[in-house]
């Protein structure tokens, strides 16, 4: 009797286990998506922010007037940093990238002071682009209004389309997570089916039946939860510590997001199919119990 219940224990051991390493996988997985759709909005935030509009001013504007101008740019919603860009300090930079100084050839200063404005991530597309350039047009001051058109209408398809298929991603992931965790807890519950209905016999209260299974797969979410969270982070600090960059994509906010992610994954997935799998035996009849 002793040794069959210790095989018993030691079974149901094994499929807590089993349980618990296939829902860390599974979470790893969840986890990996969360952090790459937070990693992707971070990317289109950064692209969207580094795209600029630069504003020609006229020859006859003085630079108090420009700097005027750009402080009232400052107070515009598009603008996220605005800077002025004086005729000395224009031909400063064409030099530079030229390699040669154009008055040698031109005579005179051939360029005009300009105001760059850094647009909020929000601005940073075709239709909103045109009608800010519609406005800062109608300023006396302002000859003319230039920006990077056609590469900024790439880069705003290319991101809608990357958040699109993530999207499609997620939602495919979180299917399969569900079904392979759900299967798993299955298993686990088939195999007890007819102690369940045994202590149903007993006249034991459907609630009382559930209280075990229940509390087991709310250990076995939290420690699957934990563990992942502990795999994401050694990778995460692994990525970062050979690609520096990855930390301005992701930081401890999104690190923060995708662990909750995951603990709240964790336990509601497991919980969940644990509840269902339960009440299902809990309908069945003893004829039913040999034929499932």
């Amino acid at each position: 009797m002793k040794n069959s219940k210790r095989k018993a224990g030691r079974h149901i051991g094994l499929q807590a286990v089993s349980l618990c390493i296939s829902t860390t996988m599974v979470l790893i997985l969840l986890g990996l998506v969360v952090a790459s759709v937070l990693t992707a909005r971070n990317l289109s935030t950064y692209v969207r922010e580094n795209m600029s509009v630069n504003v020609v001013l006229d020859d006859t504007v003085s630079q108090n007037d420009g700097q005027r101008l750009m402080t009232l740019l400052q107070t515009r919603p598009y603008a996220r940093q605005v800077r002025y860009i004086s005729q000395d300090e224009a031909l400063a930079i064409m030099t530079q990238e030229l390699g040669a100084n154009p008055v040698e050839f031109a005579g005179v200063n051939p360029f005009q002071a300009e105001i760059e404005i850094r647009l909020a991530a929000d601005y940073a597309n075709s239709d909103s682009l045109l009608r800010v350039a519609q406005a800062l047009k109608t300023d006396s001051m302002v000859t003319d209004v230039y920006y990077a058109q056609e590469e900024i209408e790439a880069a705003d398809h290319t991101l809608n389309y990357v958040n699109l298929v993530l999207l499609a991603l997620s939602v495919l992931l979180i299917f399969i997570c569900y079904t392979l965790i759900s299967n798993s807890v299955q298993l686990g519950i088939y195999a007890r089916r007819f102690t369940i209905h045994t202590m149903k016999l007993v006249g034991a209260r459907w609630t009382f039946i559930r209280r075990p299974f229940l509390m087991r797969s709310i250990v076995i979410g939290l420690i699957s939860s934990l563990l992942a969270c502990i795999v994401l982070a050694v990778i995460a600090y692994t990525l970062s510590k050979h690609q520096s960059s990855l930390g301005l994509l992701i930081g401890w906010p999104e690190l923060a997001i995708t662990f909750a992610a995951v603990f709240v994954a964790g336990f509601a997935i497991v919980t969940f199919c644990t509840l269902l799998s339960v009440n299902r035996f809990l309908r069945m009849t003893a004829g039913e119990l040999y034929v499932v």
